[in-house]
Protein backbone atom coordinates (compact mmCIF):
# COMPACT_ATOMS: atom_id res chain seq x y z
CA UNK A 1 0.00 0.00 0.00
CA UNK A 2 2.80 2.39 0.79
CA UNK A 3 4.30 1.98 -2.56
CA UNK A 4 1.30 2.56 -4.62
CA UNK A 5 0.60 6.09 -2.53
CA UNK A 6 4.26 6.87 -2.99
CA UNK A 7 4.26 6.00 -7.24
CA UNK A 8 0.85 7.76 -7.30
CA UNK A 9 1.80 11.44 -6.60
CA UNK A 10 5.55 10.69 -8.69
CA UNK A 11 3.57 9.40 -11.70
CA UNK A 12 1.37 12.04 -11.74
CA UNK A 13 4.21 14.94 -11.55
CA UNK A 14 5.84 13.03 -14.65
CA UNK A 15 2.61 13.26 -16.34
CA UNK A 16 2.86 17.39 -15.95
CA UNK A 17 6.82 17.66 -16.80
CA UNK A 18 5.87 15.73 -19.86
CA UNK A 19 2.88 18.13 -20.89
CA UNK A 20 5.17 21.06 -19.92
CA UNK A 21 7.92 19.27 -22.30
CA UNK A 22 5.58 18.48 -24.96
CA UNK A 23 4.26 22.09 -24.76
CA UNK A 24 8.15 23.76 -24.94
CA UNK A 25 8.93 21.43 -28.10
CA UNK A 26 5.64 22.32 -29.78
CA UNK A 27 6.85 26.08 -29.81
CA UNK A 28 10.34 25.40 -30.76
CA UNK A 29 8.67 23.67 -33.73
CA UNK A 30 6.46 26.44 -34.50
CA UNK A 31 7.93 30.17 -33.93
CA UNK A 32 4.94 31.77 -35.50
CA UNK A 33 2.81 29.94 -32.58
CA UNK A 34 5.43 31.00 -30.13
CA UNK A 35 4.99 34.72 -31.85
CA UNK A 36 1.66 34.66 -31.34
CA UNK A 37 1.23 33.35 -27.79
CA UNK A 38 3.67 35.97 -26.80
CA UNK A 39 1.52 38.86 -28.35
CA UNK A 40 -1.43 37.63 -26.66
CA UNK A 41 0.35 37.27 -23.26
CA UNK A 42 1.09 40.69 -23.60
CA UNK A 43 -1.76 42.32 -24.16
CA UNK A 44 -3.25 40.02 -21.47
CA UNK A 45 -0.70 41.38 -18.97
CA UNK A 46 -1.05 45.13 -20.23
CA UNK A 47 -4.88 44.65 -19.23
CA UNK A 48 -4.29 42.82 -15.99
CA UNK A 49 -1.84 45.96 -14.95
CA UNK A 50 -3.50 49.07 -16.80
CA UNK A 51 -4.00 50.41 -13.21
CA UNK A 52 -0.18 50.29 -12.76
CA UNK A 53 1.51 51.25 -16.04
CA UNK A 54 -1.06 53.70 -16.83
CA UNK A 55 0.08 57.09 -16.34
CA UNK A 56 -3.19 59.72 -16.39
CA UNK A 57 -6.72 59.01 -16.13
CA UNK A 58 -8.20 57.92 -19.14
CA UNK A 59 -11.52 59.69 -19.04
CA UNK A 60 -10.16 62.44 -17.00
CA UNK A 61 -10.25 65.98 -19.76
CA UNK A 62 -8.32 68.58 -20.11
CA UNK A 63 -8.99 71.30 -22.62
CA UNK A 64 -5.81 73.15 -22.66
CA UNK A 65 -3.72 69.88 -23.47
CA UNK A 66 -5.62 68.88 -26.72
CA UNK A 67 -3.92 67.58 -29.86
CA UNK A 68 -0.67 67.59 -27.91
CA UNK A 69 2.22 65.16 -29.85
CA UNK A 70 4.00 62.31 -28.55
CA UNK A 71 6.09 63.41 -25.55
CA UNK A 72 8.12 62.37 -21.93
CA UNK A 73 4.74 62.93 -20.42
CA UNK A 74 2.14 61.45 -23.01
CA UNK A 75 3.55 59.05 -24.24
CA UNK A 76 1.62 58.68 -27.01
CA UNK A 77 0.26 62.31 -27.26
CA UNK A 78 -3.15 63.50 -26.24
CA UNK A 79 -6.29 63.29 -28.64
CA UNK A 80 -9.08 66.33 -28.63
CA UNK A 81 -10.25 66.54 -24.99
CA UNK A 82 -6.47 66.57 -23.62
CA UNK A 83 -7.11 63.11 -22.47
CA UNK A 84 -3.84 60.87 -22.80
CA UNK A 85 -4.18 58.54 -25.77
CA UNK A 86 -1.38 56.24 -24.31
CA UNK A 87 -3.60 55.30 -20.69
CA UNK A 88 -6.96 55.24 -22.87
CA UNK A 89 -4.88 52.51 -25.26
CA UNK A 90 -3.76 50.54 -22.36
CA UNK A 91 -7.50 50.84 -20.83
CA UNK A 92 -8.59 50.22 -24.03
CA UNK A 93 -6.98 46.73 -24.24
CA UNK A 94 -9.10 45.13 -21.00
CA UNK A 95 -12.91 45.93 -23.08
CA UNK A 96 -11.31 44.37 -26.36
CA UNK A 97 -10.05 41.43 -24.66
CA UNK A 98 -12.85 41.06 -22.25
CA UNK A 99 -15.13 41.15 -25.38
CA UNK A 100 -12.99 39.15 -27.54
CA UNK A 101 -12.76 35.94 -24.41
CA UNK A 102 -16.34 36.32 -23.47
CA UNK A 103 -17.29 36.20 -27.29
CA UNK A 104 -15.49 33.09 -27.62
CA UNK A 105 -16.91 31.00 -24.51
CA UNK A 106 -20.51 31.83 -25.31
CA UNK A 107 -20.09 31.30 -29.14
CA UNK A 108 -17.99 27.78 -28.40
CA UNK A 109 -20.56 27.29 -25.48
CA UNK A 110 -24.10 27.19 -27.50
CA UNK A 111 -22.17 26.21 -30.51
CA UNK A 112 -20.98 22.87 -29.68
CA UNK A 113 -24.49 21.96 -27.84
CA UNK A 114 -26.49 22.98 -30.87
CA UNK A 115 -23.59 21.69 -32.89
CA UNK A 116 -23.82 18.16 -31.24
CA UNK A 117 -28.04 18.03 -31.11
CA UNK A 118 -27.90 18.98 -34.74
CA UNK A 119 -25.13 16.28 -35.62
CA UNK A 120 -26.55 13.15 -33.99
CA UNK A 121 -29.87 13.67 -33.94
CA UNK A 122 -31.71 13.88 -37.35
CA UNK A 123 -34.84 15.16 -36.11
CA UNK A 124 -33.84 18.13 -34.45
CA UNK A 125 -30.97 18.45 -37.57
CA UNK A 126 -33.47 20.16 -39.77
CA UNK A 127 -34.88 22.37 -37.27
CA UNK A 128 -31.77 23.88 -35.98
CA UNK A 129 -29.88 24.25 -39.77
CA UNK A 130 -32.80 25.83 -40.89
CA UNK A 131 -32.94 28.63 -38.14
CA UNK A 132 -29.05 28.55 -38.70
CA UNK A 133 -29.29 29.07 -42.59
CA UNK A 134 -31.96 32.09 -42.06
CA UNK A 135 -29.44 34.15 -39.52
CA UNK A 136 -26.61 33.33 -41.65
CA UNK A 137 -27.83 34.95 -44.69
CA UNK A 138 -27.37 37.85 -43.00
CA UNK A 139 -23.55 39.00 -42.45
CA UNK A 140 -23.01 38.65 -39.44
CA UNK A 141 -21.12 42.33 -38.77
CA UNK A 142 -24.97 43.64 -40.09
CA UNK A 143 -26.62 41.18 -37.40
CA UNK A 144 -24.40 42.19 -34.84
CA UNK A 145 -25.19 45.71 -35.76
CA UNK A 146 -28.88 45.36 -36.01
CA UNK A 147 -29.06 43.86 -32.75
CA UNK A 148 -26.88 46.36 -30.90
CA UNK A 149 -29.30 49.40 -32.42
CA UNK A 150 -32.31 47.26 -30.37
CA UNK A 151 -30.23 46.60 -27.18
CA UNK A 152 -28.68 50.11 -26.85
CA UNK A 153 -24.43 50.30 -26.09
CA UNK A 154 -23.00 48.84 -23.96
CA UNK A 155 -20.58 45.72 -22.82
CA UNK A 156 -23.07 43.17 -22.30
CA UNK A 157 -25.06 44.16 -25.29
CA UNK A 158 -21.61 43.87 -27.50
CA UNK A 159 -21.37 40.56 -26.17
CA UNK A 160 -24.57 38.96 -26.74
CA UNK A 161 -24.91 40.66 -30.03
CA UNK A 162 -22.11 39.12 -31.27
CA UNK A 163 -22.40 35.62 -29.44
CA UNK A 164 -25.85 35.48 -31.24
CA UNK A 165 -24.55 36.56 -34.93
CA UNK A 166 -21.27 33.88 -34.08
CA UNK A 167 -23.52 31.22 -32.80
CA UNK A 168 -24.75 29.96 -36.43
CA UNK A 169 -21.43 29.03 -37.85
CA UNK A 170 -20.19 27.65 -34.80
CA UNK A 171 -23.25 25.11 -34.49
CA UNK A 172 -22.68 24.26 -38.76
CA UNK A 173 -18.55 23.90 -38.19
CA UNK A 174 -19.54 21.47 -34.84
CA UNK A 175 -21.92 19.54 -37.05
CA UNK A 176 -19.76 18.51 -39.65
CA UNK A 177 -17.44 17.16 -37.14
CA UNK A 178 -20.23 15.22 -35.37
CA UNK A 179 -21.85 14.23 -38.45
CA UNK A 180 -18.16 12.68 -39.82
CA UNK A 181 -17.76 10.75 -36.91
CA UNK A 182 -21.04 9.22 -36.31
CA UNK A 183 -20.70 6.71 -38.48
CA UNK A 184 -17.01 5.46 -37.19
CA UNK A 185 -16.29 2.15 -35.81
CA UNK A 186 -15.71 3.24 -32.03
CA UNK A 187 -19.33 4.76 -32.46
CA UNK A 188 -21.07 2.23 -34.00
CA UNK A 189 -19.41 -0.11 -31.12
CA UNK A 190 -20.58 2.20 -28.29
CA UNK A 191 -24.15 1.66 -29.61
CA UNK A 192 -23.67 -1.91 -30.22
CA UNK A 193 -23.12 -2.57 -26.63
CA UNK A 194 -25.76 -0.74 -25.41
CA UNK A 195 -24.72 3.30 -25.11
CA UNK A 196 -27.50 5.85 -25.54
CA UNK A 197 -27.39 9.28 -27.24
CA UNK A 198 -26.24 10.83 -24.19
CA UNK A 199 -23.60 8.86 -23.42
CA UNK A 200 -22.69 7.98 -27.01
CA UNK A 201 -22.35 12.25 -27.35
CA UNK A 202 -20.52 12.92 -24.05
CA UNK A 203 -18.35 9.77 -23.57
CA UNK A 204 -17.12 9.17 -27.60
CA UNK A 205 -17.92 12.11 -29.51
CA UNK A 206 -17.86 15.37 -27.87
CA UNK A 207 -13.90 14.53 -26.64
CA UNK A 208 -13.44 14.49 -30.42
CA UNK A 209 -14.61 18.05 -31.13
CA UNK A 210 -12.40 19.23 -28.19
CA UNK A 211 -9.13 19.50 -30.45
CA UNK A 212 -10.82 21.24 -33.77
CA UNK A 213 -12.87 23.43 -31.50
CA UNK A 214 -10.32 25.20 -29.16
CA UNK A 215 -8.60 26.40 -32.35
CA UNK A 216 -11.96 27.78 -33.83
CA UNK A 217 -12.20 29.60 -30.15
CA UNK A 218 -8.63 31.61 -30.97
CA UNK A 219 -10.13 32.74 -34.11
CA UNK A 220 -13.92 33.76 -32.50
CA UNK A 221 -11.99 35.58 -30.15
CA UNK A 222 -9.98 37.23 -32.94
CA UNK A 223 -12.91 38.35 -34.89
CA UNK A 224 -14.77 39.35 -31.91
CA UNK A 225 -12.17 42.01 -31.02
CA UNK A 226 -12.17 43.26 -34.18
CA UNK A 227 -16.15 42.93 -34.05
CA UNK A 228 -16.46 45.25 -31.56
CA UNK A 229 -13.59 48.00 -32.60
CA UNK A 230 -15.93 48.20 -35.87
CA UNK A 231 -19.30 48.66 -33.43
CA UNK A 232 -17.48 51.05 -31.63
CA UNK A 233 -15.85 52.60 -34.50
CA UNK A 234 -19.37 53.59 -36.06
CA UNK A 235 -20.78 54.48 -32.26
CA UNK A 236 -22.94 51.33 -32.25
CA UNK A 237 -20.72 49.55 -30.07
CA UNK A 238 -19.32 50.49 -26.34
CA UNK A 239 -20.92 53.87 -24.84
CA UNK A 240 -18.56 57.02 -25.79
CA UNK A 241 -17.24 57.87 -22.86
CA UNK A 242 -15.33 54.04 -22.57
CA UNK A 243 -11.95 54.04 -23.40
CA UNK A 244 -12.11 51.20 -26.63
CA UNK A 245 -9.89 51.24 -29.43
CA UNK A 246 -12.91 51.75 -31.61
CA UNK A 247 -13.91 54.58 -29.87
CA UNK A 248 -10.81 55.83 -29.78
CA UNK A 249 -10.40 55.83 -33.54
CA UNK A 250 -14.00 56.49 -33.95
CA UNK A 251 -13.81 60.21 -32.16
CA UNK A 252 -10.63 61.20 -33.46
CA UNK A 253 -10.82 60.23 -36.99
CA UNK A 254 -11.96 64.25 -37.90
CA UNK A 255 -8.12 64.70 -36.59
CA UNK A 256 -6.40 62.62 -38.69
CA UNK A 257 -4.71 64.96 -40.42
CA UNK A 258 -3.32 66.96 -37.97
CA UNK A 259 -2.98 64.28 -35.06
CA UNK A 260 -2.67 61.18 -37.03
CA UNK A 261 -1.54 59.32 -33.18
CA UNK A 262 -4.85 59.42 -31.96
CA UNK A 263 -5.56 56.49 -34.73
CA UNK A 264 -2.26 54.89 -34.92
CA UNK A 265 -2.03 53.84 -31.60
CA UNK A 266 -5.00 51.99 -30.66
CA UNK A 267 -5.25 50.90 -34.75
CA UNK A 268 -2.13 49.68 -33.75
CA UNK A 269 -2.91 47.65 -30.45
CA UNK A 270 -5.43 46.22 -32.50
CA UNK A 271 -3.43 44.90 -34.97
CA UNK A 272 -0.93 43.34 -32.76
CA UNK A 273 -3.93 42.07 -30.58
CA UNK A 274 -5.67 40.15 -33.71
CA UNK A 275 -2.49 38.95 -35.55
CA UNK A 276 -1.52 37.13 -31.99
CA UNK A 277 -4.45 35.50 -31.94
CA UNK A 278 -4.61 34.53 -35.13
CA UNK A 279 -1.28 33.16 -35.08
CA UNK A 280 -1.97 31.30 -31.61
CA UNK A 281 -5.14 29.76 -33.89
CA UNK A 282 -2.50 28.54 -36.39
CA UNK A 283 0.19 27.05 -33.99
CA UNK A 284 -2.35 25.39 -32.51
CA UNK A 285 -4.42 23.70 -35.35
CA UNK A 286 -0.82 22.26 -36.60
CA UNK A 287 -0.14 21.10 -32.95
CA UNK A 288 -3.57 19.35 -32.15
CA UNK A 289 -3.93 18.10 -36.12
CA UNK A 290 -2.68 14.71 -36.67
CA UNK A 291 -1.76 14.68 -39.84
CA UNK A 292 -0.25 18.08 -40.30
CA UNK A 293 1.95 16.55 -37.25
CA UNK A 294 2.86 13.61 -39.24
CA UNK A 295 3.94 16.28 -42.22
CA UNK A 296 6.33 18.17 -39.59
Amino acid sequence: MASLNLDGPRSRADRYKETGSNAVKALKKNPNMALGLGIVMIMILSALLANTISTHDPRFLVPTDRLISPNSDHFFGTDQWGRDVYSRTVFGSRQSLLVGISVAIGTIVFGTVFGLISGYQRLLDFIIMRIADGMMAIPSFLLAIALMTVLGPSLKNVVIALVISSIPGTTRFVRSIVLSLREREFVLAARAIGGGPLRVVAVHIFPNTVPPVLVLASFITAGAILSEAGLSFLGAGLPPDVPSWGNMMGQGRQFNSIAMWILFFPGLFLSLTVLGANLLGDGLRDTLDPRLRRLQ
